[in-house]
């Protein structure tokens, strides 16, 4: 084996030697003959060369990276078709293919030479799209010029010369494989080699039937090509396509795509795929826009392979820098929904990175952008919002909202060149700098403004006059600003007004859409456009605090949204300011007229799940914790249990406790009682035994104080918080603190005389212990307290609710007798006496009763399972 290895390497090394050996005389032969025969290479007319023409060319100094036969073992590609195969894969035409190609007939082509050296012309399209932006779309073309392999598959011989000084640079390759071809990796490496020689045929050979059957050997060469090898055939056919024109790439090369459309193989549509993106620009416009879309389009709705799909979307991106047959439009339209709903986030992602960018640039070329894409978005986002009373379709509104949002460099740019100054905009002395945060990273180079508009020195410009025209000259005129002014945020801030504000995909969602729409139209824009339009919807003064309404507004998703998509745009320290000032307002008027807390909620779960912010928040808390009003402390003391999950320890310790401490002193019992959730979150979440001591500490006075033996609600509060935080919290705390509590808790309910009070504490106590029942007990504290705790509540149970009773009893049975067999049976790990001896009867007995009881469903579903 390993002289085997080091005989390949040998062969490799003479490889490369003739290689370069070879070069260096092909270079002195060519500089001769073009002294002596002065031949010229066809030129191409074409707008945007693509990218193969950028790309470097290896010579002499870069032979070491042609492909390593070596490294092959990865390559698991057994099926090699040098020769003819009793296969599907023969390299003999296939006759009655069951998919006709609709083409002239190949063998009645008129009899031009091949190898004419007339100029080959191939059709411009009428766009306007800057040459950076054509230049960045031709980029997702795949091909491989930078290795010796591929730069001669990118050139191809026109006349016997050149023909022969090909075959002096190939042949040396070819032969040592030849002669070593025993090993798949030699097959499949003589197979690469073999491709400049067939091209080179194939485009030269006077007779159509031979050129078909050369084009079918080389997309059948290989019969699971891999990524590298798809990239050097497109190299080829693109190669071969500039050389020969539109007309014989519609007649030769297209069949060949479309007989391979259905392959069984992915490899094989992928390369299909990828050719109708690589061959677009060398292609007769009507065949762009006519047959290449159509088999795109099938292969879109048809293929089942992701990677065929996205391969199928980026190469629809390209065919939209090309086509400019206005009714195509909507057909595209209708492809851009369905590659957006793709169930495959590849296909999805490449949407947004070419797809919806080149789309976006023929629409505003139409006059489409404002008038038809964005509104039909903005439309199907309503009609999403009026059906989904009952039940959003989150997906969609996803899929609608993140287009619209891929959308904002292109309406950004359109807004740049439709303005009074865009004439004015020359490049002339020093151009001002762009900072580099300035936008948001944009997914693709095709949604890079500067992209768009041409270069970042024209950006830049047109930045400078932009920012000069708003805060000097205003917007008369400027229709496409006054669209988005006048028509777009109206529309999206009342759409903002209709969404579900507890839904937190959806804040988030829109959150990022006006972040990404403010920074891109920039700071004076959002303070001047923006925030005004915000700000006279929601009209933040005490003097609308209206108890029966309850401030309308203020209770929408508009006040998250606002917050955090657009008061966190700009971070200075007057941006901060405001924003805290906002939600300090926030939070009074919702406290003072006794609405409901989910818009500020919203907020601070956006805004918490960034660490720059929560310092901000907790000002805005501690705002609240010594306001004069107590729905506003009370307010405070609620909003602690949201932030304090994502806060660490250090901030908790001096900022959160110290507060909650505070609060829990409050000359108001409703005060102190809504600082118990956020204790209980402390306890579920910290680590810090000094600090656990003293939210213990805290728990215990209100539960031993004798002030607090009457209070009802601060009884309920602790037990809905035991039952939420008890299975999560640190095990001593549960064990010597929640469950004896709440055996005695359970007792002094036993001497409840108010049926209503006893039955609601009752039914948190039940899911109380539900939740806890997933824990690992110990036999001293089943027997001492969480037993006795059960048989109390069945107490209550049997008169109030016999539901419930049977649960119970089934659960102290079996609880009962884990206990009397303890001494003859092994631990049961971490799973809890409760829940191991929980019979398959009983469970079922459970389940079918829970649709029927009160309790949270959420906290009763997990009674018989596991600690995670």
């Amino acid at each position: 084996m390993l002289v085997q290895k080091l005989e390949d390497k040998i062969s490799l090394l003479n490889s490369e030697k003739w290689s370069l050996m070879e070069q260096i005389r092909r270079l002195k032969s060519e500089m001769d003959f073009l002294k002596n025969e002065h031949f010229a290479i066809p030129a191409v007319c074409d707008s945007v060369q693509p990218s193969l023409d950028q790309l470097p060319h290896k010579d002499s100094e870069d032979s070491g990276q042609h492909p390593d036969v070596n490294s092959s073992d990865k390559e698991k590609n057994t099926d090699i078709h040098l020769s003819i195969s009793d296969e599907t894969d023969s390299t003999i035409p296939k006759q009655n293919s069951p998919n006709s190609f609709p083409r002239r007939e190949r063998e009645g082509m008129p009899p031009s030479s091949p190898s004419s050296k007339n100029t080959v012309h191939f059709d411009k399209p009428n766009r306007k799209l800057s040459p950076a932006f054509h230049q960045a779309l031709l980029s997702f073309c795949r091909m491989s010029a930078d290795s010796r392999l591929g730069y001669e598959v990118s050139r191809i011989a026109d006349s016997e010369k050149s023909v022969m000084l090909m075959l002096g640079r190939c042949l040396p390759h070819i032969v040592p494989n030849v002669l070593l071809a025993k090993r798949e990796r030699m097959v499949l490496h003589l197979c690469q080699e073999l491709i400049p020689l067939i091209l080179c045929t194939a485009c030269l050979h006077p007779e159509p039937k031979e050129r078909d059957q050369l084009l079918h050997i080389l997309f059948n060469l290989i019969k699971r090509p891999d990524d590298e090898q798809r990239q050097m055939i497109l190299t080829g056919c693109v190669a071969f396509a500039r050389h020969v024109g539109p007309t014989r790439v519609e007649a030769e090369l297209l069949p060949q795509c479309w007989e391979q459309i259905n392959h069984k193989y992915p490899e094989r549509r992928l390369l299909v795929a990828e050719s109708c993106g690589a061959l677009a620009p060398y292609l007769p416009k009507e065949i762009r826009s006519s047959l290449v879309l159509s088999m795109l389009q099938q292969m879109l709705m048809e293929d089942k392979a992701d990677l065929v799909r996205e391969a199928v979307i980026k190469s629809l991106g390209i065919i939209m820098g090309y086509i400019d047959d206005p009714d195509k439009y909507h057909q595209g339209f209708e492809l851009l929904l369905s590659a957006l709903g793709d169930p495959s986030e590849r296909v999805v992602s490449a949407t947004h990175q070419v797809f919806l960018p080149a789309y976006a640039a023929w629409t505003t070329e139409l006059g489409n952008l404002q008038s038809h894409l964005i509104l039909t978005l903005l439309n199907k986002i309503e009609k999403l919002l009026r059906e989904g009373e009952h039940g959003l379709d989150e997906h969609k509104l996803h899929m609608y909202l993140s287009a619209l949002q891929s959308l904002i460099p292109s309406l950004f740019a359109l807004v740049l060149q439709n303005a009074p100054f865009s004439s004015k905009a020359k490049l002339h002395g020093e151009v001002p700098q762009i900072e580099v945060t300035r936008f948001p990273r944009p997914m693709s180079p095709l949604q890079d403004v500067s992209t768009i508009i041409g270069s970042r020195e024209q950006l830049a410009v047109l930045l400078q006059l932009y920012d000069y025209q708003l805060e000097q000259e205003g917007t008369t005129g400027w229709e496409s600003l006054l669209w988005v002014v006048n028509q777009l945020l109206p529309q999206l801030i009342e759409i903002v007004g209709k969404i579900n504000v507890t839904s937190t995909a959806c804040v988030h969602e829109f959150s990022r859409f006006f972040w990404r729409l403010c920074r891109t139209f920039g700071k004076i824009f959002t303070n001047t456009k923006v925030k005004p339009q915000f700000q006279e919807i929601l009209r933040l003064s005490e003097e609308n605090i209206d108890s029966s309404a309850g401030n309308g507004v203020l209770t929408k998703a508009t006040v998250p949204i606002y917050a955090t998509g657009v008061l966190t745009c700009y971070i200075q320290e007057e941006d901060r300011k405001l924003l805290v000032g906002f939600l300090e307002d926030v939070m009074t008027l919702l406290s003072l007229s006794h609405a409901p807390l989910d818009s500020l909620k919203a907020s601070f779960v956006e805004l918490g799940a960034n660490p720059a912010y929560h310092e901000l928040l907790l000002t805005v808390l501690w705002y609240g914790v010594v306001h004069t009003s107590a729905l506003v402390r009370c307010t405070a003391a609620r909003m602690f249990e949201l932030l304090v999950k994502g806060v660490n320890e250090t901030l908790v310790a001096q900022r959160v406790v110290p507060a909650l401490i505070t609060l829990s002193s409050d000359p108001e019992i409703s005060v102190r009682i809504a600082t118990i959730p956020a204790f209980g979150t402390i306890m579920e979440t910290v680590i810090q035994r000094e600090l656990l001591e003293r939210v213990k500490m805290q728990l215990a006075s209100f539960l031993e104080d004798p002030q607090y033996q009457d209070q009802h609600s601060l009884h309920t509060e602790i037990i809905k918080t035991f039952g939420r935080v008890g299975p999560n919290a640190e095990p001593r705390f549960r064990d010597e603190f929640v469950i004896p509590h709440l055996h005695k808790l359970a007792l002094v309910n036993n001497l409840q005389i108010v049926d209503s009070k006893r039955l609601d504490i009752a039914t948190h106590l039940f899911e109380a212990y539900s939740a806890l029942s997933c824990c690992f007990i110990s036999e001293d504290l089943m027997v001492n307290h969480f037993l006795p705790g059960l048989r109390c509540l069945r107490t209550d149970m049997e008169h109030l609710s016999p539901e419930h009773e049977v649960i119970l009893s089934s659960m102290i049975k079996e609880c009962e007798q884990k206990v009397e067999n303890k001494t003859v049976q092994e631990p049961q790990g971490s799973m809890s006496i409760a829940a191991s001896l929980v019979s398959e009867d009983t469970k079922t007995k459970f389940l079918n009763k829970m649709g029927q009881l009160t309790t949270s469903g959420a906290m009763l579903a997990n009674v018989f399972q596991r600690k995670k």
